[in-house]
């Protein structure tokens, strides 16, 4: 199974781009959450430069986000920069649109949105429409500006077997937040390539499997769940009484609930940056072995070759504690 890394835009994430690169990984991602984080395309365009060979993912961007002639325009203008190296992934922008207290966009909106930028990115023509009209566009830059010649590879962001349908119909791959159970990835079976983005944490000689140390690299994943439970009455219904607890607390700890219409002002700030001590307790053990990777090195090779047989072909790994320990630590787990 291939590895990769994903971070949020920040400045110095090219240095971590170029020891990703050394370690051996296939890929290396900047999130797309623009009221959030530093903004991805900047990011990427560092990291093209101090990079090689490894692949530059975009996770992920949104009709809800940006205009597909825009988006477009910056992956073909990445593209030049690194020929042939650019993934995108595509979603609804859930969780980028609930940071503004918007819903995220609708899975028709993100087929659409992935059938224009394939065009678009591949030199061709396409419809854009805004509101009643609609308009045929097409990348006009100048020789060298964009790069039209060398593939993009595209993934669209599922957790459900709707938005996995659209990956069939554009004929593209799939990348999923913390779904860890090879049974869903057996039902979805994409055309193009799997990714998985998670946390880990590989457990010392003896250490508590759900100690501090476990909460804390595996803590953002965890509390990003919480996060979307808080501000997700529905979803939340369907955790268990304890998860349901974890998520009450966390409303009263941010000050909020989750009918206030300025909720995401509260429960968005340092979203999937590393979890305050404080808040470790709401890490819990079952959210843990849900949606990130930790335990003995045995044992986490007996999960990964069981999503790679259900078919994940890449782990992308989220570290926040130590990035460059937790880099060189994943490199080694095979």
């Amino acid at each position: 199974m291939r590895k990769g890394i994903v971070v949020t835009a920040q400045p110095g994430v090219d240095a971590l781009a170029a020891r990703a690169e050394a370690l051996g990984f296939s890929s290396f991602w900047v999130y797309d959450t623009p009221m959030l984080h530093g903004d991805p395309f900047v990011a990427l365009a560092l990291c093209a430069k101090a990079t090689r060979r490894i692949r530059l993912g975009l996770g992920v961007t949104s009709p809800a986000l940006r205009s597909a002639p825009a988006a477009a325009s910056a992956l073909a203008s990445l593209n030049a920069l690194a020929p042939g190296r650019i993934i995108c992934g595509a979603g609804t922008g859930n969780t980028a649109r609930r940071a503004l207290g918007l819903p995220p966009g609708t899975v028709a909106e993100l087929e659409t949105f992935t059938a224009t930028l394939q065009t678009l990115c591949a030199g061709g023509t396409a419809a854009y429409r805004e509101g009643d009209r609609v308009r045929d566009v097409r990348l006009l830059h100048a020789d060298g500006q964009v790069n039209t010649a060398d593939p993009i590879e595209f993934v669209v962001a599922a957790n459900g077997r709707k938005a996995a349908a659209v990956a069939g119909r554009r004929g593209t791959g799939l990348i999923s937040f913390g779904l860890l159970d090879p049974a869903a990835w057996r039902a979805f079976r994409p055309p193009g390539d799997s990714y998985v983005m998670t946390a880990l944490h590989v457990l010392g000689e003896g250490e508590d499997p759900y100690g501090d140390a476990v909460r804390d690299a595996t803590g953002h994943i965890v509390l990003s769940l919480l996060t979307f439970a808080a501000d997700s009455p529905a979803f939340a219904a369907g955790l268990g009484p304890e998860a349901r607890a974890a998520v009450r607390t966390l409303l009263e700890r941010r000050g909020t609930t989750s009918g206030a219409p300025d909720r995401h002002t509260a429960l968005y700030p340092g979203y999937l940056g590393r979890v305050a001590a404080a808040d470790l307790d709401l890490i819990l053990p079952p959210l843990i072995d849900l949606v990130a990777l930790a335990g003995t090195r045995d044992g986490l090779r007996a999960r990964l070759d069981a999503l790679e047989e259900a078919g994940v072909d890449e782990i992308v790994l989220h570290p926040v504690v130590d990035p460059h320990r937790e880099m060189a630590i994943w490199a080694t787990l095979t």
